[in-house]
């Protein structure tokens, strides 16, 4: 039964955690909800595009040069194995909420019967050291992501071995997972790539087996050590500076960082350890306090896709990484698991619709790699690291496949229970069916969220159910059944006899909202951006009129906004601004402008830019002059 799926990061029952996840088939979304939409898009579109690309980019080829079906030269980043064990686990998770899908059921038997084939006799898969640089296997983990592809792989095992699929992928995971332990317990080795720690600790929950946990901890006290090569970026690069317990802040780069604190966070739970925990309650609070853009984007530099420095965040040249964004999602995720406390579902929701879903265009085959906040009026886009336009495929391909799999088992992220409650923190219109305390639940949620903060929840359950209500930091008036919320620790509790079926209507008002940045990120200086509930909103150049240069526009912060709306842009924002033209084409003159001209400016969701045409685009917009 699919509904007895376990889904992502399911702690075990040893476990320290103060929620427990649902089952993966607990939660149906409504089809023509905005997640139903997404999660079906991506069993029709992106997964089957994932599953094109990895045979047309060749990530498949190279697994066979191992086996010596194919023997032309190999393509792709030497990591490219990860890109076809992600798609494996997001088929894994699909067909574990569709398991008649023959096709992508095929997919799944038939590659991992190709990753069997390529295995050694002893354990070891990694099709770049077994064919290109033998004499260099587990030598320079630095940079070789060994691991960390062994880390996707492992993950792709577990989702399989969760939804009663791919028993050989399984099976291959485990031996390759063994060599690991064996080779790795007793010696002083660290990858460059977090990965393989919350892998093992996911493995660990499925099988039992203590030692993948172990192993997991001993990678997380090793890291910090100065064991690894930092080459060219140093050991901040690599989170390899301060052990992981004594960090209080997040460094290097980015979904290196953020992998790592996930595998933090499950190690913490699973071994009652207070300690990693608290060091990962830490570098949160560094990340999420001044090192996270609006969007929920993390990564200001290119150079070395990594955090900057505190307030450090410049729209124009955000990296803010499509996979930095939901290994995000994934930890927050976690310490929402341990701590029950609400900022993290607000990280988690901030971050799936502003910039895990902006990251897909609604064809659901291109992509963005990075995520920007603004892209100039003249920005070459010709080069894949700063595309003016979502692209089908990307050299290094990580970020695609990576989305597929967390749509493909977005259900599991929705709601949790405690010992007689059940708390919901994502919302959208759907069904859930669960136990709490021994007794059947069933809630029928009807909305329009995010577009609509009307949020109706109908309970039917002979438990004596405390209903919990996530209440969004950005909501304010919060109303339970027309009175105010009482809100303790950031949700509504709702207490009522459910036995006959009991609906409650919670509503989150949803004004438009002008929003200004922290005075020390100097970037965006004199500007201020606009949201409306968890959507941020940016103009495009789309929406102005011929001959208005975007960076020109500027908007009065007191103006009032209509709601309207265009194709495929349910709640578009519409305000008075002006275009204040320079007066002068001299680069450092007085700096003077053109007298403003009124323009009506039209604010559409950032996460549905670059759907209609290429074009500039930005989120922070400079106010009008007053002077």
């Amino acid at each position: 039964m699919t509904e007895r799926i376990l889904g992502p990061a399911h702690p075990t029952s040893a476990a320290t955690a103060i929620l427990r996840p649902l089952f993966l088939g607990a939660v149906t979304f409504t089809p023509d909800s905005l997640l139903g939409g997404w999660q079906d898009r991506n069993a029709t579109r992106t997964l089957p595009h994932c599953v094109d690309q990895l045979d047309a980019a060749g990530a498949l080829d190279n697994l066979r040069r191992v086996t010596g079906e194919v023997e032309a030269a190999r393509r792709n980043m030497w990591f490219a194995d990860s890109d076809v064990y992600k798609t494996l686990e997001a088929a894994a998770w699909q067909l574990g909420r569709t398991p008649d899908d023959a096709e992508l059921r095929a997919f799944l038997d038939t590659t991992a019967a190709l990753v069997a084939k390529a295995q050694g006799e002893d354990g070891y898969l990694n099709s770049y050291f077994a064919v290109d640089k033998p004499e260099l296997r587990w030598r320079e983990l630095h940079w070789s992501h060994e691991l960390y592809c062994a880390g996707h792989l492992i993950q792709a095992a577990v989702a399989a071995a969760r939804a009663g699929v791919g028993a050989q992928l399984v099976t291959v995971a485990r031996r390759f997972a063994d060599l690991i332990v064996e080779r790795f317990s007793t010696v002083d080795d660290v990858d460059g790539h977090p990965e393989i720690e919350t892998a093992l600790a996911e493995l660990y929950r499925v099988t039992g087996h203590r030692p993948y946990l172990e192993l997991a901890r001993r990678f997380l006290d090793l890291r910090g050590r100065g064991l690894i090569d930092g080459e060219r970026f140093g050991p901040r690069y690599l989170q390899d500076h301060v052990p992981v317990r004594d960090a209080d802040e997040v460094a290097g780069h980015v979904v290196r960082q953020l992998y790592l604190l996930a595998g933090v966070v499950d190690v913490a739970v699973e071994t009652r350890d207070e300690q990693l925990l608290d060091a990962a309650r830490r570098v949160w609070a560094d990340a999420f306090g001044t090192k996270t853009y609006l969007t929920g984007a993390q990564g200001s530099r290119h150079r070395d896709e990594a955090f900057g420095d505190p307030h450090e965040l410049p729209p124009d040249r955000a990296y803010g990484e499509t996979c930095a964004a939901i290994a995000s999602f994934q930890a927050n995720w976690r310490l929402l698991l341990a701590t029950g406390e609400r900022k993290y579902a607000d990280e988690m929701e901030r971050a799936l619709y502003n910039v895990i879903a902006g990251s897909t265009a609604l064809d659901g085959t291109h992509f963005f790699y990075s995520n920007p906040l603004h892209l100039r009026t003249g920005h070459d886009g010709s080069h894949e690291d700063a595309p003016s336009q979502r692209l089908p495929w990307y050299s290094c391909a990580c970020c695609p496949p990576n989305f597929a799999r967390l749509v493909a088992s977005l259900s599991g992220y929705v709601a949790t229970t405690d010992q007689g409650g059940l708390q919901v923190h994502l919302y959208t219109a759907g069904t859930l069916r669960t136990t709490v305390d021994g007794a059947d639940v069933h809630l029928v949620t009807r909305t329009e969220y995010p577009w609509d903060g009307r949020i109706e929840l109908t309970v039917t359950t002979d438990a004596a159910l405390v209903l919990a209500l996530r209440i969004p930091g950005w909501a304010s008036g919060a109303l339970v059944d027309g009175e105010p919320a009482d809100v303790r620790d950031g949700y509504a509790e709702v207490r009522r006899d459910w036995s006959a079926g009991v609906t409650v209507t919670l509503d989150l008002p949803m004004p438009a909202r002008i929003v200004r940045p922290h005075p020390r990120i100097d970037a965006v200086r004199g500007c201020v951006a606009v949201t409306r509930g968890p959507l941020v909103y940016c103009l495009e150049q789309a929406d102005l009129p011929e001959g208005v240069t975007l960076e020109d526009v500027r908007i009065d912060p007191a103006a009032r906004f209509a709601e309207g709306r265009l194709p495929d842009v349910p709640v578009t924002l519409t305000a008075r601004g002006s275009v204040e033209p320079p007066a002068s084409d001299e680069l450092y003159g007085a700096g003077a402008r053109a007298p403003g001209e009124p323009v009506e400016l039209t604010a559409i969701p950032y996460f549905l830019w670059g759907n209609r045409t290429p074009g500039p685009m930005r989120v922070w917009i400079p106010v009008a002059t007053t002077e």
